[in-house]
């Protein structure tokens, strides 16, 4: 794998990718997977966007996909994210922070 993906980019840079969202914030990319499995027993994976302090302060927040792969293991679940390219990861980001606008805070 190239690092134009997920898993490609974490093997070869050994740290997780980053991206500025249009909200102005710095994101960086993880791995989710469910501790225990779906109804079907497989394990769902979706993709953490790690929201950072701009000031550099650390962690202020996150933004989470849905299920966008499944393993029968949770290694498995992890790995079938691994293809996914760095514009769809991005792409992701973007639609998660319009949905995050359009949704007042409580």
């Amino acid at each position: 794998m190239d690092d134009a993906t997920l898993g490609g980019y974490l093997d070869k840079h050994h740290r997780p990718p980053a991206f500025d969202g249009s909200d102005g914030s710095p994101y960086s990319v993880e791995i989710y997977v469910d501790e225990e499995p779906c109804e079907d027993g497989r394990y769902g994976a979706a993709v953490l966007f790690v929201r950072w302090s701009v000031e550099g302060g650390g962690v202020v927040g996150h933004l989470e996909t849905e299920y966008l792969g499944y393993g029968n293991t949770p290694t498995e679940a992890g790995a079938s994210l691994r293809h996914l390219t760095l514009y769809e990861l991005k792409d992701h980001l973007e639609r998660l922070i319009g949905i995050r606008k359009e949704v007042s805070d409580w």
